[in-house]
């Protein structure tokens, strides 16, 4: 059911089961070492923006698609416990749910995905939820599910003059009528780095926002480059902060906030969900982003990093 009352967020991507290594140290090629532990939680870039949007206060709503397997029911339960909209999922009985396999090491991770029943929501999935797409305020998409599938979000959105957010994780090639479609692109570094590769960034810089980690945001606003700086905090696991932001950031921009003050709040909650194991296990609610931000101000000489 679509809130009238409330930011409505579509969140259209990925959904996936983590299981994340702790070591002290990142092994070499050919070598074994002894982990610290595991930790098994609930992942997946489009779920995790979609848990994130939904602690902000937003009523999100979460087009994807799981396997028949008992690790999709308990994803699909999760993501009811968090107030979030299943309606728009679809479940594969003969495909098995994405997995993620994380590595963290040095308060860094990395990542190998099996995408799963993601590899199969298609065109014609979307389609079918398009009344859930142009209630929405925002549509924000990741790229873990087939590019067509996003071409085809993109459009619908835009079919009803619906805002897009785009989260260029993992990297892929854009076109130009992909990018002239979307309102928002929010890559990090390495995934800017990739774009400048194939977009020229003059003509669109005004839709770039860039996640630098310790070194905050940039992004393009009245005629110049704004930097908003990272807090200090005391960094466990950088797992799903990306994600947090971009969740964040939808909610904001959903309930019709400043895109300054939008990317500020947003750079808030990416930073206090390192600061535990986990992508969704770790992001904070409003409460928690409001305390922090009355925290800044009674003692600014913690605000910044640089």
């Amino acid at each position: 059911m679509i809130d009238n009352k409330k930011a409505n967020v579509c969140v259209i991507g990925s959904i996936n089961m983590d299981f994340t290594i702790i070591a002290d140290e990142e092994p070499s090629q050919g070598e074994t070492i002894i982990g610290e532990k595991m930790v098994t939680s609930y992942g997946g870039k489009g779920a995790n923006q979609a848990v994130a949007a939904s602690r902000m206060g937003a009523h999100v709503h979460m087009i994807g698609s799981i396997g028949g397997d008992t690790i999709g029911t308990e994803l699909l339960n999760h993501l009811e416990s968090e107030k979030i909209s299943t309606d728009g999922i679809t479940k594969i009985n003969d495909e098995q749910t994405g997995i993620a396999n994380i590595v963290s090491t040095f308060a860094d991770n990395k990542i190998i995905i099996l995408p799963g029943a993601n590899s199969f929501l298609t065109p014609h999935m979307i389609k079918k939820h398009e009344e859930i797409i142009k209630k929405c305020d925002v549509v924000i998409l990741q790229m873990e599910i087939p590019q067509d599938s996003i071409i085809s979000a993109i459009k619908i959105s835009e079919k009803h003059d619906i805002p897009v957010i785009l989260n260029p994780a993992p990297y892929q090639n854009l076109s130009e009528e992909l990018i002239n479609q979307v309102a928002f692109i929010t890559p990090n570094e390495i995934e800017f780095n990739e774009m400048l590769q194939d977009i020229n960034y003059e003509e669109i810089k005004h839709k770039i926002i860039v996640t630098k980690g310790r070194e905050g945001v940039s992004f393009y606003e009245s005629g110049g480059i704004k930097n908003i700086k990272s807090h200090k905090v005391n960094v466990i696991d950088t797992t799903g902060a990306g994600d947090t932001f971009n969740g964040v950031l939808a909610a904001n921009i959903a309930a019709k906030k400043s895109l300054s003050n939008s990317i500020y709040y947003a750079n808030i909650a990416a930073g206090l969900s390192t600061t535990e194991v986990g992508a969704q296990s770790a992001m904070p609610t409003l409460k928690d982003i409001y305390n922090f931000d009355n925290y800044l101000t009674d003692n600014p000489e913690t605000q910044l990093l640089k």
